[in-house]
């Protein structure tokens, strides 16, 4: 009895041991409180230096791991007939490519590369009243997120112009009814976007293949001058693994962050906009959650303030710039 007692102490020392000398070795760390986040900021402040060394390497790091020239997009090229999809979002489901699906691929890389000077814009309240129209609409390529609103009365805070804008599955749904009754109004609202990319995840989820499809579909059946890409599953796999190795770890990296990054991959220069997750600004206003609504998500969803910070230690660095007050052009980003 007192031997096992005695083995018993020794197990438990050497575990008490272990745990130590892990946290020296790891030790624990304390995300910032929203307050202190932005009170980094305000200290820190907005000015910004290019540092082509920075962009370089980030370039260089995001090509080995996920390779966005090539596979941000599902292509002829990369997704062979019977090649197998395996959905970034979901484990054990996959999507076989058949003659079916396969002419839904564009052949490959639509892109003329690299691309120079981009906007990433997200959608946070942020931007309402910032003015940041002009400068966004300045860049070569403009990226959106989630097919936001671009009507008259917004005009002046997030532009007009789009190359590349995201559509979650979940809006089709939502705001289209799955495109089941009426197509109609997704195609009129369609028409803001002008003759950009729609860039949807079909391959995520199951459940948003279908709608995916479907909104290829309608738009190719009224001849849209607008051209649907396939998310490579792959390509967001790995991303979102990049990031996760870099301290994110929300179930999943929001649209806005998995943009940033193919921008990282693919323009010489990126600005990014919309990137606010908190609820007080730098003037200590309250700030809505997007610019047109203040509609929360779900939480634990996304790891918004950790993704900020990432933006954030990417635009001292000077990789990236960060725009999180008033737009230059406008005197109001």
């Amino acid at each position: 009895m007192s031997l096992k007692c005695h083995r018993s102490k020794s197990v438990w020392a050497a575990l008490g041991v272990l745990v130590l000398c892990w946290l020296y070795i790891f030790p624990a760390y304390r995300m910032p409180s929203d307050k202190e986040i932005v009170e980094e900021v305000l200290r820190q402040g907005q000015t910004w230096s290019k540092n082509q060394t920075g962009i370089d390497l980030y370039r260089k790091l995001l090509t080995e791991c996920c390779d966005p020239k090539k596979m941000f997009a599902v292509t002829k090229e990369n997704s062979p007939i019977g090649k197998t999809l395996w959905y970034d979002g979901e484990f054990y489901h996959y999507h076989t490519v058949t003659n079916e699906t396969y002419p839904f691929f564009v052949q490959d890389t639509p892109l003329q590369l690299p691309l120079k000077k981009c906007s990433v814009v997200g959608n946070g309240g942020v931007l309402k009243n910032s003015g940041c129209g002009k400068d966004i609409d300045q860049a070569d390529f403009v990226m959106r997120c989630n097919l936001p609103p671009l009507s008259k009365k917004y005009t002046d805070d997030v532009g007009t112009r789009t190359q590349l804008v995201t559509a979650n599955p979940s809006i089709i749904e939502k705001s289209f009814q799955n495109l089941l009754w009426s197509r109609k109004a997704f195609v009129e609202s369609m028409k803001a976007y002008g003759s950009s990319y729609i860039y949807m995840p079909a391959f995520s989820m199951k459940p948003g293949t279908e709608p995916s499809l479907r909104a290829y579909h309608t738009l190719a059946d009224t001849a849209s001058n607008q051209t649907v890409l396939f998310a490579n599953p792959d390509f967001l796999k790995n991303v979102g693994r990049f990031w996760k190795s870099r301290g994110v770890h929300g179930k999943r990296l929001s649209t806005g962050l998995f943009l940033v990054s193919l921008a990282l991959g693919l323009c010489e220069e990126v600005t990014a906009y919309g990137f606010w997750p908190f609820s007080v600004g730098l003037d200590e206003r309250p700030v809505s959650h997007h610019y047109y609504d203040n509609i929360l998500p779900s939480s634990g969803f996304h790891a918004m303030p950790e993704e900020f910070l990432q933006l954030w230690h990417l635009h001292k660095s000077g990789t990236l710039r960060l725009r999180v007050g008033r737009g230059e052009g406008g005197g109001g980003g």
